[in-house]
């Protein structure tokens, strides 16, 4: 009888999603990097990344610049994959690695609505969607900060957001506005009966942080662990393949801002992000220190944070135009 055939090695794809998880990277980075190496090999018509080089990740990234138009951050977006492929996934460490030139990102000042134009944005929004979209604005998270939060995280007693892993992996306090005080509850309620619907339907539980899943696995049906902004239906966990429920996709926020945007007739480009521009903007404008606000937004370097006084500067730099002064 014939000696059982040895195992077939993983696909290298499988490889990348394996060191990807390893490493506790997040899901949407997992997938960007499989998508980015499939398309470098295809580029290439499906060569082998071990017999392709420095001239190869070159031609690909000039590709993306010249010939799709992709921006400089998406660029550099390929190339972090590309380079995790050859120095983590291969282990190969070459000269040419450390050479391959990043692309230079453009600095450019945020688009920032008025007061006025957030108040009109805001009115233009009811739901889940407006309440979303309230506490980007009062709160100055990012969209999936947002989204991510768990209902332990709101500290309704000291008026503060636990924003947890937000960019960088860090966490951070921010301020939870008196005014979402009532809205929030009233969600929650709603929130917590659908819950309880869930549990009495055998389900209930949500997807938890890697080292407390094995610790602590009941806490997945807890109540403190749920999402605040859940998803109305469910889907399946790509990684586990558990049918959970999670929580709200990031487009329906999107689309919702995008058409409040059109009702309030803004003609300033809306997006959920620009909602945390507004946020510090309007804050440095209250005369809130830029330590603070920095905090706030979770920056590592304050001149990130820097960037919303250029913003608040009126009239080119703040100064008064000689032709409105002798003109």
């Amino acid at each position: 009888m014939d000696a059982a055939a040895p195992p077939r090695p993983p696909k290298l794809l499988d490889r990348m999603r394996e060191a990807v998880r390893l490493r506790h990277y997040s899901l949407r980075t997992e997938q960007s990097y499989v998508q980015w190496v499939r398309r470098f090999i295809l580029f290439h018509d499906k060569r082998h990344p071990v017999m392709m080089g420095s001239p190869e990740v070159e031609a690909f990234l000039s590709h993306l610049a010249s010939d799709r138009g992709v921006s400089a951050a998406t660029q550099n977006q390929a190339r972090s994959a590309l380079l995790f492929l050859y120095r983590v996934v291969l282990q190969v460490e070459l000269s040419w690695l450390d050479d391959v030139v990043a692309a230079r990102v453009p600095k450019r000042l945020p688009v920032v609505l008025t007061p006025r134009e957030v108040q009109g944005l805001l009115a233009a929004m009811s739901g889940v969607p407006g309440l979303m979209a309230a506490l980007l604005y009062g709160a100055g998270l990012r969209l999936l900060e947002g989204l991510r939060l768990r209902v332990k995280d709101l500290e309704f007693e000291r008026r503060e957001i636990i924003v947890r892993e937000g960019k960088g992996s860090k966490d951070r306090v921010t301020v939870l506005p008196e005014n979402l005080l009532l809205p929030l509850q009233q969600h929650l309620s709603a929130v917590k009966a659908l819950h309880l619907q869930d549990l009495a339907d055998g389900l209930g539980d949500v997807a938890l942080p890697d080292a407390y899943a094995l610790k602590s696995p009941g806490a997945a049906r807890q109540w403190g662990w749920q999402w605040v902004f859940p998803s109305p239906t469910f889907s399946t966990d790509p990684r586990s393949g558990a049918r959970r429920r999670h929580h709200q996709h990031e487009q329906t926020i999107q689309r919702a801002v995008a058409q409040a945007a059109r009702t309030a007739r803004l003609a300033k480009p809306c997006s959920p992000h620009g909602l945390r521009h507004a946020f510090a903007t309007h804050l440095l404008q209250s005369g809130a220190d830029v330590r603070t606000v920095q905090e706030l937004l979770g920056h590592a370097d304050v001149r990130t944070t820097m960037i919303y006084t250029h913003v608040l500067n009126r009239g080119g730099r703040g100064v008064l135009s000689p032709l409105d002064r002798y003109g």
